[in-house]
C-alpha cells in the first residue's frame, strides 16, 4: 500500500474515530447567569450591572453612576462562574448567551485578546486540519486543469440541500431592494442571513465557496462576490452611489457596542493572531481555527471580503484618510486582515495559490497591541451611519430569481424546514458538523488497494 494512501487513512480513521470530536470543558454563561440568579447577593449586583449596561448603550453614563457601576463589577469579580464561563457560536441562545459574557465586563473596552467562545481541544484541530489538508488533495487530483474552482464550490452547494437553500435565502436577502423606487439593499437582513448560511452549512461547502483557489480574474471576481460584496461589504447612500468609506477606528467603535460583532472580532484576535516563529504563521499553531475566526466575521458590520479579483489580499471596507496623530492605531486595524501572516497562511492551506507573508513585509500582527477598541469615538472622520442592531425582524421574505449571477440553484421546498427543524437545535462548535459521507466510503477501496 503506498505511503499517501497510508496517511489518508490514517486521518480518516482519527477523524472519525470515538472521542476524538469533544469540546474542552467549560461553564456555559447562561448556566452561570441562572446560578447567580439563586444567589441573593450576586443577583444584586448582576441586575445592576445589567441596567448600566442598558444605559451604557444609550447614552454614556455620568461620573456617579459610572463609578456605582463599576464597585458593583469589581465585587462581582468573587463570583467565579461569571467570571470564566463561555459562549457556543452559532448556538440558539448565542446573543443572550454573549450578553451575559460582556454584562460582568461593564466598562472593559480593551479585553480583546481573550475569545468569549469556547475552544475546541487541541486533538480535535489537528485531526481537522489534516483531514481538510486531505480533502483538498484527493479534490484537486480529481478536478481538471483550468477549471473554475468557485464555480464548482457553487455548484457542488447547489448539489446538498441545506446548503443551496440557505445560499439562495442569504441571495435573495442581499439583492432585494428596500423599496421599488430605492435601489439599496437591507443590509441588515443581508447580514442575518450570511451569518445563518455560515452557522448551518457543514464548513466543507462553506469555506470552498469562501476560500476557493483562483488562477484567474473571472474565478477571482465570483469568489470576491460570494458574499454579495455590493450589500453586505460596502455601502450605498442612496441607489447606486457609491459612499465615502468610513474611518477603520470608527468602524471599530460602532462593532464594540453590539455583543455579537464585539465578540466575534474579540475571537478573530484571539485566533488569527501571527507569529513569525511558528510552522503554521499563527501563535495558536492553528490555521483552521482562524479560518472559523474569520468566517465569524461575515455579516457583522466588520465584514472583511477579498479587495479586487486578481488578488488573495483581505481588508475591510475602511480607510485611515484623515486619521491624524491617530494613524498608526488605524493601521493596526487594517493589518489585521491585509497583512496578517497567519491569516494569509491559513487562506493559502485551502488550495489558494498564493506565496505566504515573509518576515520582511511589514510587522506581523502579532506585534501589534492587542488592544484596538478604543472606549472614547475620537475619530470622527468619514464615520459610518449610525449602528442600531445587527437584529431585524424575523419577517419572512418572498424568494425572487437572485439572477444569473451567482449560480443559485432553485431554493427547495418545505423540505428542508419541515426535515431539518428538529435536528438544529444549538451547534456545539464543530462537534456536530454534518459529516461528509463520501470519506467513509472510500475506506474499503483505499484499503483493498
Amino acid at each position: 500500500m503506498y505511503p499517501d494512501r497510508m496517511l489518508i487513512i490514517g486521518v480518516l480513521l482519527s477523524v472519525f474515530s470515538p472521542g476524538s470530536l469533544a469540546v474542552s470543558a467549560s461553564l456555559d454563561c447562561l448556566e452561570a447567569e441562572q446560578r447567580c440568579l439563586q444567589d441573593q447577593s450576586c443577583m444584586g449586583l448582576y441586575q445592576l450591572l445589567e441596567y448600566c449596561s442598558a444605559e451604557e448603550a444609550v447614552s454614556p453614563l455620568g461620573p456617579d453612576a459610572r463609578l456605582e457601576c463599576l464597585e458593583a463589577q469589581s465585587s462581582l469579580q468573587h463570583y467565579r462562574p461569571l467570571q470564566v464561563c463561555k459562549c457556543q457560536r452559532g448556538s440558539r441562545r448565542e446573543e443572550h448567551c454573549l450578553r451575559v459574557y460582556w454584562t460582568v465586563r461593564f466598562g472593559v473596552y480593551e479585553e480583546y485578546e481573550v475569545s468569549p467562545y469556547e475552544e475546541l481541544e487541541l486533538n480535535l484541530v489537528r485531526n481537522i486540519e489534516m483531514y481538510r489538508m486531505a480533502s483538498i488533495v484527493a479534490a484537486s487530483s480529481l478536478s481538471m486543469d483550468g477549471q473554475n474552482q468557485c464555480l464548482k464550490a457553487a455548484q457542488n452547494c447547489g448539489l446538498f440541500e441545506k446548503c443551496g437553500s440557505l445560499r439562495s435565502e442569504y441571495v435573495v436577502a442581499c439583492t432585494k431592494p428596500v423599496t421599488q423606487t430605492d435601489n439599496s439593499c437591507n443590509r441588515q437582513k443581508c447580514h442575518k442571513a450570511l451569518r445563518r448560511f455560515l452557522e448551518r452549512v457543514p464548513e466543507e461547502y462553506s469555506f470552498a465557496l469562501l476560500f476557493c483557489p483562483c488562477t484567474d480574474t473571472l474565478c477571482g471576481e465570483r469568489r470576491r462576490k460570494t458574499i454579495v460584496p455590493s450589500c453586505s461589504y460596502e455601502e450605498n447612500q442612496r441607489g447606486e452611489e457609491r459612499a465615502v468609506k468610513p474611518n477603520c477606528l470608527s468602524l471599530q467603535n460602532y462593532c464594540s457596542r453590539d455583543e455579537l460583532c464585539r465578540s466575534r472580532f474579540a475571537d478573530f484576535q484571539h485566533n488569527c493572531q501571527a507569529s513569525s516563529f511558528s510552522a503554521s504563521g499563527c501563535v495558536r499553531e492553528s490555521r483552521v481555527v482562524c479560518l472559523k475566526a474569520y468566517a465569524g466575521l461575515i455579516g457583522t458590520i466588520m465584514t472583511p471580503n477579498y479587495v479586487s479579483n486578481s488578488s488573495t489580499e483581505v481588508s475591510q471596507w475602511c480607510t485611515c484618510e484623515g486619521s491624524g496623530n491617530e494613524w498608526q492605531s488605524c493601521q493596526r486595524v487594517l493589518q489585521m486582515f491585509s497583512n496578517n501572516l497567519c491569516l494569509r497562511n491559513a487562506i493559502s492551506s485551502m488550495g489558494i495559490s498564493a506565496p505566504p507573508l515573509v518576515e520582511q513585509t511589514l510587522a506581523p500582527a502579532s506585534q501589534l497591541p492587542p488592544h484596538v477598541f478604543q472606549e472614547s469615538d475620537h475619530v470622527r472622520v468619514n464615520t459610518v451611519t449610525e449602528f442600531n442592531s445587527m437584529e431585524d425582524s424575523d419577517e419572512e421574505e418572498p424568494e425572487e430569481d437572485a439572477g444569473e449571477e451567482f449560480n443559485i440553484m432553485p431554493p427547495y421546498s418545505e423540505k428542508d424546514s419541515n426535515t431539518e427543524s428538529g435536528a438544529r437545535g444549538s451547534q456545539r462548535a464543530a462537534a456536530n458538523r454534518v459529516v461528509p459521507v463520501l470519506p467513509l466510503l472510500l475506506l474499503p477501496s483505499l484499503i483493498l488497494s
